[in-house]
């Protein structure tokens, strides 16, 4: 009995020891406290992180599987240029070109990872991201609160110039007749399934004939032009680069007509699944990247100039 208590005593002291010892040890040998990650007051992240070293050893959640497989997944709808298209004189991934595509490259080359770059109709890709099927959504996507609750957003990107970014798109023979939203009551509209500006045409044009949702911003374009809708809302800076490379198209964008984001809201933009805030942290460190040097600038003025080209 005298042994059995000794020994108790014994091995009561050797853990007071080690848990004294732990807590007199730095922290980076007891176990560094992670970094916060978290979402701003708008509900999207603009917090970034370090990445020139790639993935940090310590990563966790999505961007840890990432680095494990060491390969990253990305959905896009390649049907908007000069942000995503597909050149069809090349192969393989390599098909998949545009200002976005570019910058998805250079997410994966920051992080060390292959990349898997995935075509699909742009309705698909929020949802096969938001339901963890892929990694990132990287299709010039505009910041909606409805994305912002079931996605994580990254900060901006890409700027039309415009703050006011959507308008209207119509025949320049209809010039005299659509002058605002008011002259749309008796007739047809046409926007984008699942964009930005599906949701300001609900939101700003309160009557119209028939509004219907297409596809993708060229079927926009060209059911204005075929005379198979009477206006498009599009964004404005994207058109005035579809009319540019488009000479005799007889498209013009409707003076005065635009309809208003926040400031914080504005700017293209790369979408995670909801919770998976570090993974958009380290993507925001690239993107910070990309438009301090001017190259996320560079590879869209180059990508509109080599769009026009393949038309």
């Amino acid at each position: 009995m005298k042994q059995v208590h000794h020994s108790f005593f014994t091995v009561s002291a050797l853990m007071a020891a080690a848990i004294l010892m732990l807590v007199l040890l730095p922290a980076s040998a007891a176990g560094a406290e992670q970094p916060q990650y978290k979402e701003n007051e708008w509900n999207y992240v603009d917090g970034s992180m370090d990445v020139t070293n790639g993935i940090p050893e310590t990563a966790t959640g999505r961007l840890a599987r990432i680095r494990s497989l060491g390969k990253l997944t990305v959905a896009t709808s390649p049907y908007y240029p000069p942000q995503e298209y597909i050149d069809a004189s090349k192969t393989g991934m390599d098909r998949f070109v545009g200002a976005d595509m570019e910058l998805a490259r250079l997410i994966a080359e920051r992080m060390g990872v292959e990349l898997e770059i995935v075509p699909m109709e742009f309705t698909e890709v929020l949802s096969s991201v938001a339901d963890g099927t892929y990694d990132l959504a990287v299709s010039a996507l505009s910041f909606t609160s409805g994305r912002a609750a079931v996605l994580e957003m990254s900060k901006g990107y890409y700027y039309s110039g415009d703050l006011a970014s959507s308008g209207l798109i119509i025949r320049e023979a209809d010039a005299g007749s659509i002058r605002s939203v008011d002259d749309l009551a008796q007739r047809d509209i046409v926007a984008q399934s699942g964009s930005l500006q599906e949701t300001m045409a609900a939101d700003n044009i309160a009557f119209y004939r028939k509004f219907r949702r297409l596809p993708s911003a060229g079927d926009v374009y060209d059911a204005v032009m075929e005379g198979k809708a009477d206006a498009g809302v599009v964004d404005i800076g994207i058109a005035r680069v579809y009319i540019e490379n488009h000479p005799g198209c007889g498209l013009m964008i409707v003076p005065d007509v635009c309809f208003t984001l926040q400031p914080q809201y504005t700017g293209d933009r790369i979408a995670a699944k909801k919770g998976e805030i570090e993974l958009i942290y380290f993507v925001n460190g690239v993107i910070d990247e990309a438009l301090a040097s001017g190259q996320y600038e560079a590879w869209f003025a180059h990508y509109a100039h080599e769009s026009a080209a393949l038309q």
